[in-house]
C-alpha cells in the first residue's frame, strides 16, 4: 500500500505570497525626517558658502550678484591666513582652554550631581534649588564681578584666567543628577559590601554606567567653549593668548574686510569642531536620549 505524501499546500502557498511586503513609515515618521533634513541642510549652508568663498580670488568675493562657484579657485586665502603664523598659537590657546573647562566641568557637575543623588545631608534640597537657580542667572551679568577677581588673583593673559570663569554649569549638574538617580542602586551595594568607598563606588561603578550621558555633557562644553568670545576677548589683551574667536576678531578689524581670508579663517576654525562631531556623533545621540529615558 503506498503511502501518501505530507501535503505540500502550505509551503505552496508559502511560496505564493512570497516575501512580506515592507511597512510604510507612518506619516508622523515622514514628517520628522523631513524636518530634520531641512534643519541639516540649513545648518551646512553656511559651511559650504563659507568654503565657496574661501577659495575664491579676493576680487570675486565683492562681486554683485554674489555666485557660488568661481571660475578660477585658489587656496590663497587659507595659505595668507597660516603664513601669518597668528591662528596656529590661536588654535593651540584654544585647544588649552577648552580641554581645561571641559575637565573641570565634568569633574565638579559629577561630583556635585553625585553627591545630591546618593548623599542625604542638611539643607541639601535648598542648596540644590540654589544652584538650579543659577541658570536663570545670565553668564553676562557676572562678568564684572569675575574679571575683577581674575585680576586680583593676577590671572588675566593667562590659561586659568581664560578657562576658569567658565567652568559655571549648573544645567549640567541638574542633568547628571537626574541621571545618577535613575542607575540602580544594587550595583553600588554590592560594591560597598567588597569594602568600597564612595569615590570608589562612583569611579568604579556610576561613571562606567554613565558613559553616555558623560560624553554628551562633554562634548556640549567643549563646543559651548570653544565657540566662546566674550569672556575670553575681556581677560585677554596680549595677542599670544588670545583664542581663535577673538584672533579672528582682530583680523576683520586690523586687516580690513577681506572676505576671502575671513571665511578661510571660519573654515579652519569650525574643522575641530566638525571632526570631534563625527568622531563622538553616536556618544552625543546615546547621551541626549539616555537622559532624556532616565530622567
Amino acid at each position: 500500500m503506498a503511502t501518501t505524501a505530507p501535503s505540500s499546500a502550505p509551503a505552496a502557498r508559502a511560496g505564493r505570497a512570497g516575501p512580506s511586503r515592507r511597512r510604510r513609515p507612518p506619516v508622523g515618521a515622514l514628517a520628522l525626517y523631513t524636518v530634520a533634513f531641512l534643519a541639516a541642510l540649513a545648518w551646512l549652508l553656511p559651511l559650504a558658502w563659507a568654503f565657496a568663498t574661501s577659495i575664491k580670488p579676493e576680487g570675486e568675493t565683492t562681486e554683485m550678484p554674489p555666485t557660488w562657484f568661481t571660475s578660477n579657485p585658489t587656496f590663497e586665502a587659507y595659505l595668507d591666513v597660516l603664513g601669518r603664523g597668528d591662528i596656529i598659537q590661536w588654535t593651540v590657546n584654544s585647544l588649552v582652554t577648552t580641554a581645561l573647562v571641559t575637565v573641570l566641568t565634568l569633574i565638579v557637575c559629577v561630583l556635585a550631581a553625585y553627591g545630591f543623588s546618593r548623599f542625604d545631608f542638611r539643607g541639601r534640597p535648598w542648596l540644590f534649588a540654589l544652584i538650579i537657580g543659577g541658570i536663570l542667572i545670565p553668564p553676562q551679568t557676572l562678568i564684572v564681578p569675575q574679571f575683577i577677581l581674575m585680576t586680583q588673583l593676577g590671572l588675566v593673559d593667562t590659561y586659568w584666567g581664560i578657562a576658569l570663569p567658565q567652568v559655571v554649569t549648573p544645567v549640567f549638574v541638574f542633568i547628571l543628577k537626574r541621571f545618577f538617580d535613575a542607575i540602580p542602586r544594587d550595583y553600588e551595594d554590592a560594591a560597598k559590601m567588597d569594602g568600597a568607598g564612595p569615590l570608589r563606588v562612583l569611579w568604579s561603578v556610576v561613571l562606567p554606567l554613565s558613559r553616555p550621558i558623560l560624553a554628551a555633557v562633554g562634548i556640549f562644553t567643549f563646543i559651548g567653549a570653544w565657540n566662546n568670545f566674550l569672556w575670553p576677548f575681556l581677560v585677554t589683551t596680549a595677542p599670544e593668548m588670545m583664542t581663535l574667536p577673538v584672533g579672528m576678531g582682530t583680523v576683520m578689524g586690523g586687516y580690513g574686510i577681506q572676505y576671502a581670508q575671513v571665511m578661510a579663517s571660519a573654515v579652519l576654525g569650525a574643522l575641530p569642531l566638525l571632526i570631534v562631531f563625527l568622531l563622538f556623533q553616536r556618544h552625543i545621540v546615546t547621551g541626549v536620549a539616555g537622559a532624556g529615558i532616565k530622567g
